[in-house]
């Protein structure tokens, strides 16, 4: 890998944040997929670093959402897990944990492993880590929020969940892939004094559709999905660095880290080159 120049690093790193799997990159560039792999870990572990370091004192996201994604399997299915492999993290389901700011459409932090309370109480102190300000925090129904929130935020937030309703399929419908159509929310205050007005998981889950848009791994139906645990979270660590700060958000018309007032800039794919020299 040491031997690709900055343009074909460029080229390659382009067609990954654009949807493009693994071997379309290989066929679109000429490149071995092992060295297209290899540049992919060593990006994402440095994208990263980057973000845990600079979105941190976010004094301008106030209302914050979140919510978790199915990434679809790595591995293998988690009926298809092998004996041996069965409780093993990142074989089998594996979710991202996401939390968005409404207001600078900043994708804050995020998580990759399992859905369950140990992720969950480190997901929401992460959040509490990152934030300088009091905030309006609206969840999904999962209950392992309650005491992750009371645990990172104490009474210093005014939090909300939103929890809805699905109804039954009709029996001709049960075989499809889809999920069954939504039939209304429930909106509840949990603690402090939330607006009710704004409590919404909308701009989150809009946000999922951006995920399995622009990252080939989370396409449904497909053989893209992620072998390795390290690559998957390679690859969203470098499609989240990408959606705050090289990517304009077509409401915003800037990029959510400027929005936030941690960039003064666009990012070039250059720049994100450059993260692993530095």
């Amino acid at each position: 890998m040491n031997q690709l120049s900055t343009e074909k690093r460029v080229q390659v790193l382009q067609s990954l944040v654009n949807g493009n799997s693994i071997r379309a990159t290989v066929r679109m560039t000429g490149i071995a997929k092992n060295t297209i792999v290899k540049l992919l870990l060593e990006v994402g572990e440095a994208c990263e670093v980057y973000q845990d370091k600079t979105i941190r004192n976010l004094a301008k996201c106030q209302r914050v959402q979140c919510d978790e994604i199915w990434s679809f399997f790595c591995y293998a299915k988690q009926s298809n897990v092998p004996r041996e492999l069965k409780g093993t993290s990142g074989v089998g389901d594996v979710w991202t944990w996401t939390v968005l700011c409404a207001d600078t459409k900043l994708m804050i932090s995020y998580a990759v492993g399992d859905r369950n309370a140990d992720y969950a109480r480190m997901f929401m102190a992460d959040l509490a880590s990152r934030v300088s300000c009091r905030i309006q925090l609206t969840t999904d129904g999962l209950t392992t929020y309650l005491e992750a929130v009371e645990d990172a935020f104490g009474a210093d937030v005014d939090y909300a969940m939103l929890v809805k309703k699905y109804g039954e399929q009709p029996k001709e419908e049960r075989r499809k892939y889809s999920p069954a159509g939504c039939r209304g929310s429930v909106k509840t205050k949990i603690t402090g004094n939330p607006d009710m007005d704004h409590v919404s998981t909308s701009l989150v889950e809009r946000q999922n559709l951006t995920m399995r848009m622009e990252m080939r791994r989370y396409t449904r139906l497909t053989n893209a999905f992620s072998k390795k645990i390290d690559n998957h979270r390679a690859a969203v660590s470098l499609h989240f660095l990408w959606y705050n700060f090289g990517r304009i958000h077509q409401t915003l018309r800037c990029t959510p880290a400027m929005e936030a007032g941690i960039a003064d800039h666009v990012w070039e794919m250059e720049e994100v080159v450059g993260l692993l020299e530095a």
